[in-house]
């Protein structure tokens, strides 16, 4: 399981809306065929792993991170469960049932009636940290799953004192931040962002472009802003009524708190539009903002070598030299020369 666990974090952030799933057949005590689910829309991880074991998987114990799935109503792949039935397995351990209302427990129930012995619950913790973002869309959830995404200098700040925040961090974290958005359903950031940075908010052909929501509570967005470029939809939440002239997105009216667009309120309207991984970007007030009020379930913090205090550029900021890490407890320890 701990093999099929490794696989499945292979298509993190490639499979959205459909779960991260790692799949290992064994016979005889040797891995016969192994597979993951690699994009959504494409062979599940137990397709994969039937496809390189072909006539081998006959009699084999079949180890997945999450319950085969079972056919229903507007389903776009063929039921994995079936197709295990098909090859002759005569075992299916896995790690955790499938939350979706039309699977959980139709898949194992299914084994078990054409003659598959199955067992539930190997690693189910490690499986479901996993995909625990997967999970919010069948809860009911009245909100999405939020992350948030910090860019930082090594002296902690989020631009430079002339508020340029762009290339404070490498081309590697920026092309780890394009694979983050096209793993989301939308990526959020203030009208102070949009002002100083002019972002495209795209992932960059890391994969599909999220939906650009924009919070902007008095309909600063300028015209020809990036985010309004129609390569991908635009949302700006906003406190005034009616539509903007000359605007190319939806303006959705938002609820107001002290002056700004409420986040618990716009959190509801992006689920109920069905948002249900999102990405807050910035800047600095709004992550301020969904920290302060709990609206925050897991975080991402890029932290470059630079030093960008006192400068207006970070590209001609001091930079830590053979940075090494240390971890002090809780705390970490970055080290290095200054040049």
């Amino acid at each position: 399981m701990r093999r099929a666990l490794t696989l499945a974090r292979r298509g993190q952030g490639k499979t959205w809306p459909n779960p991260a799933v790692g799949c290992v057949i064994v016979k005889d005590g040797k891995i016969v065929g192994e597979g993951w689910h690699k994009r959504s829309g494409g062979p599940h991880a137990e397709a994969e792993a039937l496809s390189r074991a072909g006539s081998r998987a006959r009699g084999s114990a079949v180890y997945a991170t999450l319950e085969p799935c079972v056919l229903f109503p507007g389903k776009k792949t063929p039921s994995c469960a079936e197709a295990l039935v098909k090859a002759g397995v005569s075992r299916v351990v896995i790690a955790d049932l499938d939350p979706h209302g039309n699977v959980t427990g139709q898949g194992l129930r299914l084994l078990r009636k054409l003659g598959v012995k199955t067992q539930s619950g190997l690693l189910s913790a490690n499986a479901r940290a996993l995909n625990k973002d997967y999970g919010t869309r069948f809860k009911g959830n009245s909100r999405p799953y939020v992350i948030l995404k910090l860019a930082l200098s090594l002296d902690g700040r989020p631009f430079a004192e002339g508020g340029l925040s762009r290339w404070i961090t490498g081309e590697k974290s920026r092309t780890a931040v394009h694979r983050l958005r096209a793993s989301c359903d939308a990526v959020l950031v203030g009208i102070g962002t949009v002002l100083a940075d002019d972002p495209s908010l795209t992932s960059h052909g890391a994969g599909r472009d999220p939906i650009r929501v924009v919070l902007d509570s008095r309909l600063r967005t300028p015209k020809l802003a990036k985010i309004l470029d129609g390569k991908a939809p635009t949302w700006i939440l906003t406190g005034t009524e009616g539509r903007a002239r000359g605007i190319s997105a939806e303006v959705i009216q938002v609820p107001l708190s002290g002056g700004k667009v409420d986040l618990k309120q716009a959190l509801t309207v992006l689920a109920r539009r069905g948002v249900r991984r999102l990405l807050v970007e910035g800047g600095p007030q709004v992550w301020a903002s969904f920290l302060r009020q709990n609206l925050v379930d897991e975080a991402q913090t890029f932290i470059s070598p630079k030093f960008i205090s006192g400068t207006r550029n970070p590209n001609k900021s001091p930079v830590l030299k053979g940075a090494r890490l240390k971890r002090l407890g809780p705390d970490f320890l970055f080290y290095g020369k200054v040049k």
